[in-house]
């Protein structure tokens, strides 16, 4: 093995964040037109069209018993998690929604102790006090800006779609072990577009004027944010194939680095010295978790 083959997987992890940061981009210009529950519902359409030739080329069978529990489990968490995240993110600059969802990779990171059996690493503990210091800046600027609209109901929303994403960051963990890259993708993208479809009566309740159409260049921005989602779901189930949940947990922080560039640059959003410095100790994390490689820990059935 390459001295520095045990990166791969860090690199992987890197880029789907890179792309998944620009999806939100695209989902929130959709989100703030349509909803949050239709842009989601019609990305997740082309999502299953994107990603069907690269499974049904490579697929040898059907899905095993284990992987179609963890493909609906992890469907419907997704589903009701990429909701309430995109409510939220319509509601908040990006780099703020992402601050606030930070606390997802901390609970992920003993969660991974709990579900998985993976031994918590000093490295880890360290590095997620690292990522948490830089949440905790970057908040403080928040609460002390009374200038701001706050948005209660938007930053609800991000703290419920963090707890789900912890339970999917495990869950991604244990379906990668079982399931290939390009069959994590469609399922994900089939599964989660299927309960969607399920709770359009209990959406319509919520939202009477359900369902929007995209019109126009919209359906440009929705086909290509499913086919980012699409990409970053493969990037990132061959990375957590290839290593511990709690080693790649802090790589989740280099979300807010993106969401920074891409909220100033697509939706003119501040940048602030608070947010350059909570930044730097995001970044001192992952680069320390990245420092050693790891072992890949076997699935634990019973975990869902």
């Amino acid at each position: 093995m390459h001295p520095r083959a045990h990166l791969l997987p860090f690199a992987a992890a890197g880029l789907g964040i890179a792309l998944f940061a620009g999806m939100d981009a695209a989902m929130k210009g959709l989100a703030l037109a349509l909803g949050a529950y239709s842009a989601m519902l019609w990305r997740q359409l082309f999502a299953v069209l994107c990603a069907a030739p690269f499974y049904l080329r490579s697929r040898r069978n059907w899905p095993s018993r284990a992987a179609l529990r963890f493909h609906v489990v992890r469907g419907a968490v997704g589903a009701v998690m990429a909701v309430t995240w995109f409510f939220g993110l319509a509601r908040l600059p990006m780099a703020e929604a992402i601050a606030l969802s930070f606390v997802a990779p901390l609970i992920a990171l003993y969660l991974a102790a709990a579900l998985l059996r993976e031994r918590i690493a000093r490295e880890s503990i360290l590095a997620s006090g690292l990522g948490l210091a830089g949440m905790l800046v970057l908040l403080a600027a928040r609460l002390g800006d009374s200038g701001g609209e706050r948005h209660l109901d938007g930053v609800l929303a991000i703290l419920g779609s963090a707890v789900l994403y912890a339970w999917n960051l495990i869950l991604m963990r244990q379906q990668a072990l079982v399931a290939s890259p390009a069959e994590v993708s469609f399922f994900q993208s089939l599964i989660s577009g299927a309960w969607l479809l399920a709770s359009l009566p209990i959406a319509a309740v919520i939202w009477p004027e359900l369902p929007h159409v995209p019109a126009g260049n919209q359906w440009l921005l929705t086909a290509l944010a499913a086919a980012l989602a699409v990409s970053s779901l493969y990037l990132l189930s061959w990375a957590y194939g290839r290593a511990e949940a709690q080693a790649l947990v802090p790589v989740e922080y280099s979300a807010f680095l993106w969401a920074v560039l891409l909220g100033a640059a697509v939706y003119g959003e501040a940048l602030r010295w608070t947010t350059l410095a909570g930044a730097v100790l995001i970044i001192a994390g992952c680069l320390l978790a990245a420092r050693r490689p790891r072992h890949v820990s076997p699935i634990v059935e019973g975990a869902i």
